[in-house]
């Protein structure tokens, strides 16, 4: 069974089989890192519980520790502690630099591409960005449109006109569609069910054929998304 939205996480009976956030954006003024923060409290006091912690990439802005605040030294914290208690994945996004010599500090273990299985589906997770050509063959239009798009959730805090703009770019909506296909075409490839991506920002469910794809959104925006996996359920959950 596939649910398209859940606007309150609430507990499981039974441990879910994961739990995964994305593009965090660690150091940016624009990371909602207090309402993460209580999330992954939950997670490791046990009023969640999951099998694995997945973090899909971009968990920082930029490997510059100078940029991070004291709520963003939490969270890298609380995942240290989660480590402990659970298997905790990162896959490495296109904002996080030299993610395997942090990946030690945390005690995860970092990698490209991950798959795991919930409920007899095969469920494939990549960040995106290796799909995403635009950023590589248009560096400075994409740190402009960057700036842009975090100057307009830094005006407005309902962050409705940033995304209002972002749906309106025919750019972004290309990117949209070009990532989904690659990750589509690369779930089929490896005989998996379900794709699931971050990099857009944006939390989205569309059934491709006989392939899941699945966005888990970002943790820089209100609401902030995250997707649960729990015997073959996947769910896309707010928390504002």
């Amino acid at each position: 069974m596939t649910t398209l939205e859940n606007t309150v996480a609430t507990p499981a009976e039974s441990a879910l089989d994961a739990l995964l956030i994305s593009d965090i954006h660690l150091g940016s003024e624009n990371c909602q890192a207090k309402p993460l923060a209580l999330l992954l409290e939950r997670l490791l006091h046990g009023e969640i519980l999951a099998h694995r912690l997945i973090i899909n990439g971009d968990m920082f802005d930029s490997i510059d520790f100078r940029r991070l605040k004291k709520t963003h030294w939490k969270i890298l914290s609380l995942i240290r502690h989660l480590s402990d208690k659970m298997q905790v994945v990162w896959i490495a996004g296109n904002h996080d630099g030299a993610a395997e010599i942090v990946s030690h500090l945390l005690g995860v273990e970092v990698v490209e591409e991950f798959t795991f299985s919930s409920g007899g589906r095969k469920i494939l997770v990549v960040h995106g960005h290796v799909f995403d050509d635009f950023i590589g063959e248009h560096p400075i239009l994409t740190m402009c449109a960057d700036a842009v798009y975090f100057m307009l959730q830094r005006l407005d805090k309902t962050h409705q006109v940033a995304r209002l703009a972002k749906q309106h770019s025919k750019v972004f909506v290309r990117c949209i569609e070009k990532i989904e296909r690659g990750a589509v075409d690369m779930a089929r490839r490896k005989g998996c069910e379900v794709a699931v991506c971050g990099h857009t920002h944006h939390a989205t469910f569309v059934q491709a054929g006989d392939v899941a794809y699945f966005n888990s959104g970002c943790w820089t925006e209100t609401p902030s998304t995250y997707l649960t996996f729990g015997d073959g359920d996947i769910r896309i959950c707010r928390h504002a």
